[in-house]
């Protein structure tokens, strides 16, 4: 393996040379965790690896099958229930300061925040799924523009407390229901050491290649309690040093075979750009700038045989979706062709017409 290869072998990894007829909610379990505080765009980082329709990713979230969270970084993620209690055992004392800092902010402190949290649970208890808005004017809290910043802290809190989780859509409304009424509580629970050698595992078998600082970035822990999770599992692991960096993957080799031509449509903030500390082996030139900004807002992206090659927009009108595409470089016409042939997978999921500028 070379390094402009580590994209082909990643695509792999990322379930996107070869859509199976996997369930949604097994996509998310290969992952371990995908980012998904943008609702619309993460369902379908789900639907492009799978068969599955928007309504039926859906309705997989709105059962339970997939939970809606904040862990590992400070943000929403995907996350199987299989996984929900031992990942947000491993992540979140680290992220709970951050919940616990943004209240004290508006003079909330952490005995406050237990008392809401008692509030919330009463609020919710029976499976009664409510929106931020409708919780927050339960507690009192004034619906104005810096208290949405409060709302979204005693609600992250009680999310890192394991006591909320994402409910059942209201409309286009998220909702909170309590995590233990969505998902039972296992009756045993994973030493650190085994959470985070596990979390390692499931990082690099569905995301390798990958790099130390690659794991470090996504699992939001500090690159010296990364390197003794790697070190757990090594032996369970390839590994390959290109240009003095360690790179690690899933044990099986992967053939070249797997590695057909390909164009997908992908959303914002897929797992193929954000779970990488460093982007430069998803991009043949210097782009980077046009996909992502330095503030942390990653647009769609086309993506083919690996590479970064333009960024895409939808928008809803009445009775289709508008795509607007922008390639970085000229594209000839018959290769555009091709690259619209892509977005038929994209119509299916939507079961919606769709029409390309």
């Amino acid at each position: 393996m070379i390094h402009s290869e580590i994209s082909n072998h990643r695509m792999v990894a990322q379930k996107l040379f070869e859509k199976d007829s996997c369930s949604p909610q097994e996509v998310v379990k290969h992952f371990g965790a995908m980012q998904a505080q943008d609702y619309a765009m993460a369902k379908w980082a789900i639907g492009s690896r799978c068969n599955s329709t928007e309504k039926e990713i859906e309705e997989a979230i709105n059962s339970g099958k997939i939970i809606r969270t904040h862990i590992l970084r400070p943000t929403w993620h995907f996350v199987s229930p299989d996984d929900i209690y031992w990942m947000l055992e491993l992540s979140a004392p680290q992220l709970r300061k951050l919940a616990i800092s943004g209240a004290k902010k508006f003079n909330v402190n952490e005995n406050k925040l237990r008392q809401m949290n008692k509030s919330i649970e009463k609020l919710l208890t029976g499976n009664n799924h409510l929106t931020r808005p409708e919780i927050m004017q339960e507690l009192g809290v004034k619906k104005t523009a810096s208290d949405n910043f409060l709302g979204a802290a005693i609600m992250m809190n009680a999310e890192l407390d394991g006591l909320v989780c994402n409910g059942e859509m209201k409309g286009k409304q998220i909702t909170y229901a309590l995590l233990e009424e969505r998902v039972k509580k296992p009756n045993t629970s994973l030493t650190k050491e085994e959470a985070l050698a596990k979390l390692a595992q499931r990082y690099f078998e569905s995301h390798g290649p990958a790099t130390l600082l690659d794991f470090s970035w996504w699992s939001g822990f500090a690159p010296t309690i990364c390197q003794k999770a790697i070190n757990a599992i090594e032996l369970q692991l390839n590994k390959i040093t290109i240009d003095n960096q360690q790179y690690w993957f899933k044990k099986e080799v992967f053939s070249k075979d797997n590695f057909r031509e390909g164009v997908h449509f992908l959303p914002a903030f897929d797992e193929i750009l954000i779970s990488y500390k460093t982007r430069e082996a998803s991009f043949s030139g210097d782009h980077q700038s046009k996909t992502f900004t330095n503030n942390g807002i990653f647009k769609p992206i086309i993506l083919e045989n690996g590479k970064v090659i333009g960024i895409w927009k939808r928008t809803f009108k009445k009775d289709h979706v508008k795509i607007e595409t922008e390639f970085f470089n000229e594209t000839e016409k018959h290769k555009k062709e091709v690259l619209f042939e892509a977005i038929k997978d994209f119509e299916k999921y939507l079961e919606m017409k769709i029409t390309i500028e």
